[in-house]
């Protein structure tokens, strides 16, 4: 096959994800679509769905009516029956491997979900709308890239077996990044520390340890042409569901008999801004949606929110998490409420290795459309691949980060953000180089 005809396969296939976005624990077609791919370019080994996770770890999880909804969906949309059936509930996401003789085992870690984002449909300047992959989801969209890391993934698991790496591979499709819920559970599934809990018989089964571990993101700010061989600066991240439970009252009355969930609600969101932030880096704090009552005459009875906090390193999330459950704590005795606290999210910092820094610079300033190999760069932000990263490292192994540059008209989580489709190829030739160099560097 000639390199233009691969390049068209995946633009195909990165347009056909695109075209069809799905949120967190409910990429049923994504999943579907990315078996059929990776069967057609070959595997020794798929994991899908429950046997890709560790099905009690999974976070944020939305309810049964939009699980099935989604579901009936990608049904509708012609995703296979059979693997369909084995994602039922939301469990979603695969591994795929390619087994290519004696050496490390490598993992590529790649995301899978869409944003609840309504796409642009101005077809005279967004490229998915000119051309007709536009999200036909609305109010869901690929506006991150990951229907581009998806398609970098399979593109990996195809080209790997054309070069001389010796050792397995296993490409790690991830759902659920973007509420920073999958992580975890594919990180302590097993696959990566080798051995494998299938949930059905309860039985054990041998599988290869990773040594080495490599993720990746296009754009991040970086354009066309620039790969940034290790990415730092995670934020640590912890997200709350928060509800408080009063008591309602005629507001004029008896206001007295009432317990108001809203000054509830309203105290904790002031005193957590107020928490100190600490010496040691940086921690931020947020209550992002917050709603509650039901009339203007009627004192509240419920009212909600949900929180993040984060923190530069993990100890500093989990100063902040600390504070501000204590804060909404007393926020609700202080206003005679019962209060909850669900953790939805969460996810540590974590440190690209410098050997596989050095691996990925090395090949990345040879490619012949890389015109800028840079070492490092900070995230500023948060991802749940630390999971992954840091559960290869504390093994022995190591991991790293990688972000792929591309021209995006629009910037990330906005209506208008697309990939420059060139970045594909690139993304595929570097990951897949320095795969392939790791079988050098085995400790």
């Amino acid at each position: 096959m000639s390199q233009q005809e691969s390049g068209d396969r995946f633009v195909d296939l990165r347009r056909d994800l695109h075209r069809h976005p799905e949120q967190a624990w409910r990429e049923f077609y994504t999943t579907a679509r990315i078996v059929e791919a990776v069967e057609r370019v070959g595997t020794d080994a798929l994991h899908v769905g429950p046997d890709a996770l560790a099905t009690d770890e999974r976070m944020g999880v939305p309810d049964e009516d939009a699980i099935e909804a989604a579901y009936e969906r990608a049904r509708e949309a012609g995703a296979d029956e059979d693997v369909l059936e084995q994602l039922a509930g939301g469990y979603t996401g695969l591994i795929a491997e390619r087994h290519l003789g004696d050496g490390p085992t490598v993992a590529l870690r790649v995301d899978i979900d869409g944003l609840p984002i309504t796409e642009s449909t101005d077809d005279a300047t967004h490229l998915p709308a000119t051309e007709g992959f536009r999200s036909e989801h609305e109010g869901s969209m690929h506006a991150c890239g990951h229907d581009a890391h998806a398609t970098i993934g399979v593109g990996v698991l195809d080209a790997i077996a054309d070069t001389d790496f010796s050792g397995t591979l296993k490409v790690l499709f991830q759902p659920a990044e973007e509420v920073v819920g999958g992580g975890k559970a594919m990180a302590k599934s097993g696959h990566l520390d080798g051995v494998v809990e299938q949930d059905s018989t309860a039985q054990q089964t041998e599988s290869d340890g990773v040594d080495y571990l490599f993720a990746l993101h296009v754009g991040l700010d970086h354009p066309t042409g620039e790969v940034v061989a290790g990415i730092d600066g995670f934020l640590a991240v912890q997200h709350f569901d928060v509800a408080f439970a009063g008591e309602s009252a005629h507001a004029g009355g008896k206001p007295n008999a009432g317990r108001n969930a809203n000054q509830a609600l309203a105290a904790a969101v002031q005193n957590l801004y107020a928490i100190p932030r600490h010496e040691d880096g940086a921690t931020r704090v947020n209550a992002g949606r917050i709603e509650g009552g039901t009339a203007a005459n009627i004192v509240a009875e419920h009212a909600e929110m949900e929180v993040e906090v984060r923190g530069e390193k993990t100890h500093l999330k989990e100063y902040m998490a600390d504070h501000a459950d204590r804060v909404i704590r007393a926020a609700a005795e202080m206003h005679d409420c019962e209060v909850s606290l669900e953790t939805m999210a969460d996810a540590p910092s974590a440190k690209s290795d410098s050997e596989l820094v050095d691996i990925v610079r090395g090949v990345a300033a040879k490619h012949h459309d890389v015109d800028r190999a840079t070492r490092r760069d900070d995230l500023g932000g948060s991802e749940d691949a630390t999971y992954l990263m840091r559960h290869v490292q504390k093994q022995g192994g190591l991991a790293a980060y990688a972000a792929i540059g591309t021209d995006h008209p629009g910037g990330h989580h906005t209506p208008t953000f697309d990939v420059d489709e060139a970045t594909l190829d690139i993304g595929i030739d570097v990951l897949t180089d320095a795969i392939a160099a790791t079988a050098e560097q085995r400790p």
